[in-house]
């Protein structure tokens, strides 16, 4: 649903077209966090296979929880029923986990409004801290118990994220066809940004010379602001506090920017960028009917994907550039997670950590530890 300050928010509509009452309660709860839109998919996904199963919210047992979380990939070990979502790929852990989350709280959700508390009580377990949430929280030490989600598959460790290929960036550039589109790949590959956070940046965001006067930062850097509603529907993840004060940008997502990235944006700037554009988003549409409008995220994956091919590098994704730049600083920065984590805007180091900090095999070090342990000599 669109609204009239530019804000979208999601519901779920029943077959005969009436608002599903209980999911746009819940819905309703994770308006503009970034979480109401995949949610609404997942939980769409799950009144479907009730339906499907001659279920409701109010009458489904937490056995037929487990069911469902195996209907659409998860590993159980039972029956499954029906075949249900015939022909489309099942969820991978990331969605999976997703899912687990969308559901344990929608049913909660449920049982504070009276309906199926029993299943509430089945889904509401605790479990003891790890040192890692320890480390991770205020008062850590203190922890003695935290929320589980009985419905969570097992967690995959992902150690090796989808990089660029070899040389991508210099390979790239002569599949560039405008100055905009070098500035997308030098905005990612130095910046660390997701392709949303880039396409939802405002000139006023930009703070490119030494000591600006937002007084936050000395060198020059950007500010990624969260905010709703923008015409291209660009959307940071994250949701840091900002302030506009006489017209300059303070807080969000504060982030250093490279020589590089200066140079793209005046070439940028100075050649391509429309001068009657009021909106005063940094990348625009360059040709068609909507030329000089916000260019939108999708636009941009496709520009990528195109000059990937042109260049002979196959299909490239966005999310690539951040991962090579997350795993660039790590090594550049001997491993320290923390300069990582800020550099590229994570919520904590144990992301970057189980992610990225993966020991290269033929480090001399990594080769040395190896036979001291086995008790060779050096």
């Amino acid at each position: 649903m669109k609204h009239r300050d530019g804000r979208r928010s999601y519901t779920i509509l029943q077959p005969c077209g009436s608002v599903h009452a209980a999911a746009d309660r819940y819905l309703a709860t994770y308006a503009g966090s970034g979480s109401d839109r995949p949610y609404a998919y997942l939980l769409v996904d799950h009144l479907r296979w009730l339906e499907s199963e001659k279920l409701t919210p109010e009458s489904v047992e937490f056995s037929d929880l487990e069911r469902y979380m195996g209907a659409v990939g998860a590993k159980v070990a039972m029956p499954l029923g029906n075949p249900w979502r015939t022909g489309q790929r099942p969820y991978g852990n990331s969605a999976l986990s997703s899912a687990a989350s969308c559901l344990k709280g929608f049913y909660l959700h449920q049982a504070a409004a009276g309906a199926n508390s029993g299943l509430a009580e089945m889904l509401n377990r605790r479990r003891m801290p790890t040192q890692a949430d320890r480390d991770r929280a205020l008062l850590g030490h203190l922890s003695r118990d935290l929320p589980a989600n009985p419905l969570a598959p097992k967690r995959i460790r992902r150690r090796h994220p989808k990089m660029l290929p070899d040389n991508a960036r210099a390979t790239l550039g002569p599949a560039m066809n405008s100055a905009r589109d070098r500035l997308v790949v030098d905005w990612l590959s130095d910046g660390g940004l997701r392709i949303g956070e880039l396409c939802g940046l405002h000139l006023a965001d930009l703070h490119l010379r030494e000591n600006a006067g937002c007084a936050e930062c000395r060198a020059p850097h950007l500010h990624v602001c969260h905010r709703d509603g923008l015409a291209n529907q660009a959307r940071a993840k994250t949701k840091h506090e900002w302030t506009l004060q006489d017209g300059v940008i303070r807080g969000g997502l504060i982030k250093r920017v490279s020589p590089a990235m200066i140079h793209s944006y005046f070439a940028y700037m100075m050649t391509e960028y429309p001068r009657d554009a009021a909106h005063g988003m940094l990348l625009v549409q360059l040709h068609g009917a909507d030329r000089g409008l916000p260019w939108a995220p999708e636009g941009a994956r496709k520009m990528i994907r195109r000059a990937g091919v042109r260049a002979g590098l196959g299909v490239i994704r966005p999310h690539a550039f951040r991962h090579s730049f997350a795993t660039a600083v790590l090594d550049a920065s001997d491993g320290n997670l923390v300069i990582t984590r800020d550099a590229g805007g994570w919520a904590s180091t144990e992301v970057v950590d189980e992610i990225y900090a993966h020991v290269d095999i033929h480090d001399p070090a990594f080769d040395l530890a190896l036979r001291k342990a086995w008790g060779e000599h050096a």
